[in-house]
């Protein structure tokens, strides 16, 4: 069966946007303060990384499931292949943000500033200049454009080719396709486990440039991971309310809940470790990071762990929980902002100091980021039917059951 975008899918999408766009207008308009360029610079860059790395994420799951040869998930592969769909668009704000940073537009990254390595200025900064082997902007743009152009690639491969195993005769035989999948997954998977995480350190650790931390990358990394699988989660469900993907089963449901409570398990357990260590060893260059955020940003810095925590892990930690829309949706939406909350804390405090939170900027960028990636992955959904064919696993995931 083929999805098919309805008009009120469409209007919704709409709203977010108009919603969206007329809130971050008040808030830009009705902030007086000489910060406002930055603030929407860092919005753009905060909305910009969490709905790219969303749809990265996708890219991942979708190749652990080829390389774990996983059975469950072949029926709800074209989800994860239309969550993949945002990635150019997310690219490309990406990309303006860090042009605009490169050209003096803004001023997120205080290591691309005018004469913070240079001994003979008055900004000199002799703890950047001693990073400058790894930060300067000629390797900067040399990493961030392999990253893109390589990540994107494997999410064109994989999208492309699962269409073109649709269109095959194999009269029983093991697809040609299934096995090359196998091995790109497996390639994917080396790359990324090595740029997933210094992505995250040359787009936003390098904002508190003085900062360092050796576990921040897997906890971007398992932060972009549940946030996945939140939209898949929801995605599923919305699906089938609307009589599509009738082959997905209550156990279906059950694995992706399972997921989504498991990463955010991981998530936290990350958050704690990188909080508890740096803390107790109290040493200055490595605990000025928490300080700053728990004298300016205390609210929203450990509302999110509380959030992200105890609300999956008390709400879904029984099994018909995991498989009950009425538990799962709640609790997905909650924690989905709660997600990008987070990444939020991780750029402000280094781009507004004391001067950013919450308000009408901040809404109405997420809305209006929001309403065009739904938008983009609900069009993906509708240009394929919504069952891969010709998966040698296909037969065993429709009669999961456990």
């Amino acid at each position: 069966m083929e999805y098919k975008v309805s008009n009120h899918a469409k209007l919704t999408t709409l709203i977010l946007i108009v919603v969206g766009i007329a809130s971050l207008l008040y808030g830009i308009f009705s902030d007086h303060s000489h910060y406002t360029n930055q603030r929407v610079w860092a919005n753009l860059l905060v909305n910009g990384y969490f709905f790219f790395t969303i749809s990265l994420a996708a890219v991942f799951f979708l190749s652990l499931q080829y390389v774990s040869e996983m059975a469950w998930g072949v029926t709800t592969q074209r989800v994860f292949q239309a969550i993949m769909a945002y990635m150019p668009i997310g690219a490309g704000v990406l990309l303006v943000v860090f042009i605009g940073s490169s050209m003096h537009w803004n001023h997120l990254y205080h290591w691309m500033a005018e004469g913070v390595m240079d001994p003979e200025s008055e900004h000199y900064d002799k703890i950047i200049a001693g990073k400058s082997g790894y930060l300067n902007q000629t390797f900067f743009w040399a990493r961030t454009i392999v990253y893109l152009a390589v990540w994107m690639y494997f999410a064109n491969w994989f999208r492309k080719n699962s269409l073109k195993e649709d269109k095959l005769n194999l009269e029983g035989a093991t697809s040609p396709i299934y096995k090359k999948a196998i091995l790109k997954s497996i390639l994917f998977i080396g790359f990324f486990a090595y740029t997933s995480s210094s992505s995250a350190w040359d787009w936003l650790m390098a904002i508190d440039v003085h900062w360092f931390s050796t576990m921040f990358g897997w906890y971007c990394f398992s932060g972009m991971w549940v946030s996945m699988m939140i939209v898949a989660v929801v995605l599923v469900q919305y699906l089938k309310r609307n009589g599509y993907l009738k082959e997905v089963n209550s156990s279906h449901v059950h694995d992706i809940g399972k997921w989504m409570f498991a990463i955010s398990c991981l998530w936290s357990y990350i958050w704690f470790c990188q909080f508890m260590l740096i803390w107790y060893s109290n040493i200055p260059e490595e605990v000025t990071y928490y300080i700053q955020r728990f004298d300016q940003y205390r609210g929203l810095y450990i509302g999110t762990f509380f959030v992200n925590f105890l609300l999956p892990f008390f709400v879904l930690m029984s099994r018909d929980a995991k498989r009950n829309g009425i538990f799962l949706i709640p609790v997905a939406l909650i924690i989905f902002f709660g997600h990008y909350v987070d990444v939020l804390v991780m750029v402000l405090p280094g781009t507004m100091f004391e001067h950013g939170h919450l308000g009408a900027v901040e809404i109405g960028m997420f809305l209006t980021f929001l309403g065009v990636f739904i938008f983009m992955v609900l069009r993906a959904l509708s240009k394929a039917p919504l069952m891969t064919k010709n998966h040698p696993m296909y037969d065993e995931s429709i009669h999961l059951h456990h």
